[in-house]
């Protein structure tokens, strides 16, 4: 039924609304539920009226049978009618079914019931007896006693049209109230969810007007403490992480267009001078465009590494990762490229994570540790806490502690003198936290117990099996 009502609801949802579907289910399931508990009332009210009536009158049965029993035949026969209650009608019969003795005059030749039971034992049925006074349906009573080496039957007939009328008032009562109690909650729930939808009619409308150039603007909060406050909460949330978003990517649009601008700027100037140059001249200037284009390239690269990492690129690519092996790949290649002192304690260990993700940022840290290192790079992998731990240390200037978070920033350079080429994009450090968060781990900067310059990698060990 439920289920049903959910469909019908559906269906006429696009006409209705919310608050015309709420109204609609709300009165069909009080029609529901009062038409199985208004049958139910009515019923057992019936049921209980007759079941009281046929108490009733085998009650007075087994009174009269006693009485037959010590009083005799013709005491009990005499005083019938003087101690039959009102309304009730009491007869006595001979086994054959003829009338010895009756309450009512009515009933002084006709058998109330055919029924002859044993002796003892007690029948009960509903009958409509007409030629009582009252006449409609009684509830007969039956029993049978033996006295005097005969058997008699008595009977005892308890009218039971008060209790039907009773039950049909009831009826009436509660046809009649159906309609007005639907009416009211039709009209109780139209007020109440018109209320509610009214203050998340507030709450859509301040969202809808809030745009780039309003992003700063909130969601006024209700002080009901409820699902309305709730959403109110949530929308604002939303809001504070769209404006860090929106302002974050600002900040980066700005900072990469200013990077790009200076190597734009240089091969614009030098292709104008090769055009009037001599032929030395362009030669020498072919080799400044193809420093700039290839500073150019690996910063496109870097920002297009940092996109992906930001879109969780690969995220459910996760695979088995031996941190050993990339890091092995790395040493062998920095003392092949670099003049820096590598030293190495690997343990073997294996993460679940995605491969490429991993290993740019584990690249982008050693190169960030052999830029800087004055003779030496460290590196320590191991397992503490259920984490793979991985140091990579230098014996290079250290990183000032107010300066420890900001180095993950975009286009950060701490050393400002340092030439572009030699400091990088600014972007490395970023992509390496940027990518090992995406895998659940994280990249900080920490103290080193013999005073080196210490980058502390972290990645979730997978789970026992």
């Amino acid at each position: 039924m439920t289920s049903w009502m959910g469909r019908a609801a559906a269906r006429l949802g696009p006409q209705l609304g919310v608050r015309g579907r709420s109204v609609l289910v709300a009165v069909a399931v009080v029609l529901v539920a009062l038409l199985v508990g208004g049958s139910g009332l009515i019923w057992a009210l019936q049921t209980d009226l007759e079941q009281a009536a046929e108490a009733t009158a085998r009650g007075r049965a087994a009174e009269v049978a006693a009485r037959i029993t010590t009083e005799g035949l013709d005491q009990t026969s005499e005083t019938l009618a003087d101690r039959s209650r009102t309304g009730e009608v009491t007869q006595l019969l001979r086994a054959d079914g003829t009338v010895l003795a009756a309450s009512s005059r009515a009933a002084a030749t006709t058998p109330l019931s055919s029924q002859r039971p044993a002796v003892g034992a007690y029948t009960s049925a509903e009958l409509d007896i007409d030629f009582l006074d009252e006449g409609g349906e009684w509830t007969v009573v039956s029993t049978a006693v033996a006295a005097g080496g005969a058997t008699y039957v008595v009977q005892v007939a308890v009218p039971i049209r008060v209790q039907r009328e009773t039950v049909q008032t009831v009826a009436v009562f509660l046809l009649g109230g159906a309609p007005l109690l639907l009416a009211a909650v039709a009209a109780s729930v139209w007020v109440l969810v018109g209320r509610a939808l009214r203050a998340v009619e507030r709450i859509r409308a301040t969202v809808a007007e809030i745009d780039a150039q309003h992003i700063a603007e909130r969601v006024s909060i209700p002080p009901t403490r409820d699902e309305v406050a709730a959403l109110a909460t949530t929308m604002n949330t939303m809001l504070d992480r769209l404006e860090a978003s929106h302002e974050a990517q600002r900040a980066f649009v700005s900072d990469a267009s200013h990077e790009l601008r200076s190597p734009l700027a240089t091969l614009t100037t030098a292709a104008e001078l090769a055009l009037t140059g001599d032929e030395p001249t362009r030669t020498r200037l072919l080799g400044t465009m193809n420093s700039e284009l290839t500073r150019m390239r690996g910063l496109v690269e870097n920002l297009m590494t940092l996109a992906r990492v930001d879109a969780r690129d690969g995220r459910d690519r996760g695979t088995d990762v031996d941190l050993d092996d990339l890091l092995d790949r790395e040493v062998q290649r920095l003392r092949v490229t670099s003049e820096r002192t590598v030293q190495v304690r690997l343990e073997p260990v294996r993460v679940h994570a995605d491969a490429q993700q991993v290993a740019q940022p584990l690249r982008n840290l050693v190169d960030n540790a052999e830029r800087h290192a004055r003779t030496t790079v460290r590196l320590t992998l191991g397992t503490s806490d259920g984490d793979a731990v991985l140091w990579v240390d230098n014996d290079g200037a250290l990183i000032a502690r107010e300066d420890r978070e900001r180095v993950f920033e975009r286009f950060v350079r701490l050393d400002d003198s340092r030439s572009r080429d030699v400091g990088g994009s600014g972007l490395g450090l970023a992509i390496a936290r940027a990518g090992l968060r995406a895998q659940g781990g994280d990249v900080r900067v920490v103290d080193a117990p013999d005073g080196w310059c210490r980058f502390e990698v972290r990645l979730p060990l997978p789970a026992p099996t």
